[in-house]
C-alpha cells in the first residue's frame, strides 16, 4: 500500500482542512462537497484525512463493520455472538463514477434464490464504507441512478437490495465526501442538500505559497515514507486534538442564544426546510469542541453560517454559491448579546481573529463577483432594420472582432420550454431527454444477459426453464432453474443528450430586445438541458467565421455565462456556423458514441458574406442531414415583413422549425414537440 501524502502537510486550504476536521470531530455534521478547479489539492486531502481518523471496532469477521457494542440485527452475516471486537483503520472507500448499481449496492445470486431458496450475497461499496468514509471525486458527474442510491442510504443509514421479491438489507452509515470541478457541471439539488457543509477552493496566488506546494510535492514524490516522516508529529499531534474534541463533543453546550443565532441566520437567507439549522447546530458544536471550549460563541456560529449555507441557496443553476457576510453580521449582531451566558458575543460575530481557521468565507465563497454587461446607450438597436450590405466591403478581425460590434445585451427572463427530443431509440446515458433503453424504466421485453444478471425478467426466465424439468429430474415443487435460462429484463427509459447550440451573432441579430429575447430563450432551453442532465455545447457565427464559444462540457452555468457575454455585429456567415457545429459532433461521435446529438440553430435564416451564401449554408445544413443528426430550428425573424428563411433552413436539415413564442411549454402550439429528422426515417 502507497505512503499516503500527510494531511498536515497540505498548503493553504484552511477552509477544506477545517471542514473535513470536523466531520473528523462530529460525523453527524454530514459530510463536506469541495468544489473548485484542478489541481488544487481536494483529492490529496481528503484520502489523506482517513490516517488522521481513529480506528474503529468491528465484529471480527463481519463483512459489514457491525459495532460490537451494538451490532445490526438484520445484519446479512449475524446473528453475531458477543465476543470481543477487533480494531482496524477507518475505511475510506472510493466510489467511481462509472460504477455500476450492483457495484455500489452488492449483488444478490438471484440462480441460488430461485433454485435454492438461499440469500447469497456480495456486499457492495455501501457496505464496506458502513462507519467509514465514502469518497465520490467527481461526484457532479455521477449517473441519476446512482446518485438516487447514495439519497435513500444517506437519508435512511440502510441499503437495500430487492430483486424479485428477494431482499437483503444492511446499515450503510457513513461520512459522504464529494469532490467536483464546476466547469463540468453542477450538482442534483437534492444529492447537494445531502452534504452538510461545502467549500470553495482554489490555487494560490502567492508566488512564495506556490512555490513551498511545489517544493513539498516534489520532496513527497521522491521519498514518501521518508518524507511521511517529517510530518509524523504534526500528524499524532492532529489525530490527539480529534480525540480529544470528540470525548468533549458531549459536554458543549449549545445555548439558546446560540439557537436563536442559527435559526435567524437560516431565516434570513431564505434556505428551505430545516436541515441547514440542524447541520449549523452540530457544526458550531463541533467548532467549538475543536477549540477546546464547552459554550458555543457567535464566531461559532458564524463560521458555520459560512461553511453549511452557501449551496443551500442555490436557486437555480445559474446561481452562484455564496453568503453576503454583511448581511451575516448584521443578523448574528441584530439577535447576538442574547445569550444567557451574559458574555456579548454576539456584537462582535463579526470579527476576525486572524487564527487562519477559515473565518472568511474561503476562495470564491461570495457571490459572483462578476461585472453586470452593459445595455450601451439608448436607441442603438434597429439594426435588424438596416442590412448588413453596408459592412460587406469591410475586412473583419475575426469572429469577434470587425466593425458594427456591440456591446453584449443582457438575456430576458428564462421560462419553462417545450420537450425537444431526439427520434428513436437510444442506448446512451440515463437523463431525461429522448426514450432510450436504459437500466431502470418500464419493462418492454427479455433477453439473455451479457455479462451479470441484474434486472430479472421473472416470467420470461420461468418460461425458459419450464420445458427441461422433466429431463433434470425435477421431483419437487422447486423450479430446477439453470443459468443458461435466466432473462435479463430490457428497460426503456430516457437518456441525456448532447444538445448543441448554434447561434447566430451576426448584426441582423443585433438589436437589443431582438438579442435579449434570444438569448433568454437560450438560457431558457440551457435551464432545460440541467434539468435533463444534458450535455451542452456552444457554437457562435458572426463576421467572417464561426467559433466553438464552450467545448462540449456538462456544466450549463458555463455555457450562460459565456452567452452572457456574447456580443453581436458583422456579416452572418450561416455555412461556417453548420460547418462548425459538424466538426464538434465529429469529434464528440468519437468520444462518446452512445450520446445522440441535438442539434439548436438560432438564427432568422439569413446568410451573407462570400459568394453565394444562402446555398452554401444549404449545403452545410444538407451534410448535417445526411449523417441523421437531430435539429431544430428557433426562428429569430422579427418585423412585419417575413422572409421564412429559418424554415427553409429547418427543411435542408431535416428538422423542425419553432418561433420563439412557440418555443414556450405554454404556448397553443402543444406541450410537446420531438424534432423530425432523418432518424425517424431510421427509426421506421
Amino acid at each position: 500500500m502507497s505512503t499516503p501524502y500527510p494531511f498536515t502537510a497540505v498548503v493553504g486550504q484552511d477552509d477544506l482542512r477545517l471542514a473535513l476536521l470536523l466531520n473528523a470531530v462530529s460525523p453527524q455534521v454530514g459530510g463536506v462537497l469541495v468544489r473548485g478547479e484542478k489541481g488544487t489539492a481536494k483529492s490529496t486531502a481528503v484520502r489523506a484525512l482517513a490516517a488522521l481518523m481513529p480506528e474503529t471496532e468491528v465484529v471480527p469477521g463481519c463483512r459489514f463493520s457491525c459495532d460490537p457494542a451494538a451490532p445490526d440485527p438484520s445484519c446479512p452475516d449475524g446473528p453475531h455472538e458477543s465476543r470481543p471486537g477487533a480494531r482496524r483503520p477507518t475505511a475510506l472507500v472510493e466510489l467511481p463514477v462509472g460504477a455500476s448499481e450492483d457495484r455500489l449496492v452488492g449483488a444478490l445470486d438471484i440462480e441460488r434464490a430461485l433454485a435454492e431458496g438461499v440469500k447469497a450475497f456480495e456486499p457492495g461499496l455501501l457496505a464496506g464504507a458502513h462507519r467509514g468514509i465514502l469518497y465520490v471525486d467527481e461526484v457532479n458527474l455521477l449517473n441519476d441512478h446512482l446518485v438516487d442510491l447514495l439519497l435513500d442510504a444517506a437519508a435512511m443509514g440502510a441499503s437495500y437490495v430487492e430483486r424479485e421479491g428477494v431482499s437483503v438489507r444492511h446499515a450503510a452509515r457513513f461520512l459522504l465526501v464529494g469532490t467536483m470541478n464546476p466547469e463540468e457541471g453542477e450538482l442534483r439539488p437534492q444529492l447537494l442538500d445531502r452534504f452538510g457543509l461545502t467549500v470553495e477552493v482554489k490555487a494560490s496566488r502567492e508566488p512564495d505559497q506556490r512555490v513551498e506546494v511545489v517544493r513539498r510535492r516534489l520532496a513527497y514524490d521522491d521519498a514518501p515514507e521518508e518524507f511521511a516522516a517529517r510530518w509524523a508529529g504534526e500528524e499524532a499531534a492532529v489525530r490527539q486534538r480529534i480525540m480529544a474534541a470528540r470525548e468533549l463533543l458531549p459536554s458543549v453546550r449549545l445555548g439558546e442564544g446560540a439557537l436563536l443565532q442559527i435559526a435567524a441566520t437560516c431565516g434570513a437567507f431564505e434556505v428551505d426546510g430545516m436541515r441547514a439549522d440542524i447541520v449549523m447546530a452540530r457544526t458550531a458544536t463541533a467548532l467549538a469542541a475543536w477549540a477546546g471550549r464547552t459554550d458555543v460563541l457567535a464566531e461559532d456560529v458564524r463560521q458555520a453560517a459560512l461553511l453549511a449555507l452557501p449551496h443551500r441557496r442555490r436557486r437555480n443553476p445559474f446561481d452562484a454559491p455564496g453568503l453576503d457576510e454583511d448581511k451575516l453580521d448584521e443578523t448574528l449582531e441584530r439577535f447576538g448579546g442574547q445569550n444567557e451566558d451574559g458574555d456579548g458575543d454576539g456584537d462582535e460575530a463579526g470579527n476576525d481573529d486572524g487564527d487562519g481557521d477559515g473565518d472568511g468565507p474561503g476562495p470564491g465563497g461570495g457571490p459572483g463577483g462578476q461585472p453586470e454587461p452593459g445595455d450601451g446607450p439608448p436607441g442603438d438597436g434597429d439594426v435588424a432594420a438596416r442590412p448588413e450590405a453596408d459592412e460587406a466591403g469591410k475586412p473583419q478581425a475575426g469572429p469577434g472582432g470587425g466593425a458594427g460590434e456591440r456591446a453584449p445585451a443582457r438575456a430576458s427572463e428564462p421560462f419553462r420550454t417545450k420537450v425537444l427530443s431526439v427520434p428513436g431509440i437510444g442506448e446512451g446515458a440515463a437523463g431525461r431527454r429522448s426514450r432510450a433503453r436504459t437500466d431502470r424504466g418500464r419493462t418492454t421485453g427479455a433477453r439473455r444477459p451479457r455479462g451479470a444478471l441484474t434486472k430479472l425478467h421473472l416470467a420470461a426466465t420461468v418460461r425458459a426453464a419450464a420445458p427441461h424439468q422433466r429431463v433434470r429430474g425435477r421431483s419437487g415443487p422447486g423450479l430446477v432453474v439453470r443459468r443458461d435460462d435466466l432473462r435479463q429484463a430490457v428497460r426503456e427509459g430516457h437518456e441525456s443528450n448532447l444538445v448543441l447550440f448554434v447561434v447566430d451573432a451576426s448584426g441582423s441579430m443585433a438589436a437589443r430586445q431582438r438579442m435579449s429575447a434570444v438569448k433568454g430563450a437560450v438560457l431558457s432551453l440551457l435551464l432545460d438541458a440541467y434539468q435533463r442532465r444534458d450535455k451542452v455545447g456552444l457554437v457562435t457565427f458572426r463576421g467572417a467565421a464561426a467559433e466553438v464559444v464552450l467545448p462540449p462540457t456538462s456544466s450549463v452555468d458555463a455555457a450562460a455565462a459565456r452567452l452572457e457575454s456574447l456580443p453581436t455585429g458583422g456579416r452572418t456567415p450561416l455555412a461556417a456556423g453548420l460547418l462548425r457545429a459538424h466538426d464538434v459532433l465529429r469529434v464528440e461521435r468519437l468520444r462518446d458514441p452512445a450520446r445522440r446529438p441535438l442539434v439548436v440553430v438560432v438564427t432568422d435564416g439569413r446568410a451573407t458574406g462570400g459568394p453565394q451564401p444562402v446555398a452554401l449554408a444549404g449545403r452545410a445544413a444538407r451534410l448535417l442531414a445526411a449523417e441523421g443528426t437531430a435539429s431544430v430550428v428557433v426562428d429569430c425573424e422579427a418585423g412585419p415583413v417575413r422572409l421564412g428563411l429559418a424554415g427553409q433552413l429547418a427543411g435542408e436539415l431535416d428538422g423542425t422549425a419553432v418561433t420563439l413564442d412557440e418555443l414556450r411549454a405554454d404556448s397553443i402550439a402543444g406541450l410537446v414537440r420531438d424534432v423530425q429528422g432523418a432518424g425517424t426515417r431510421r427509426a421506421a
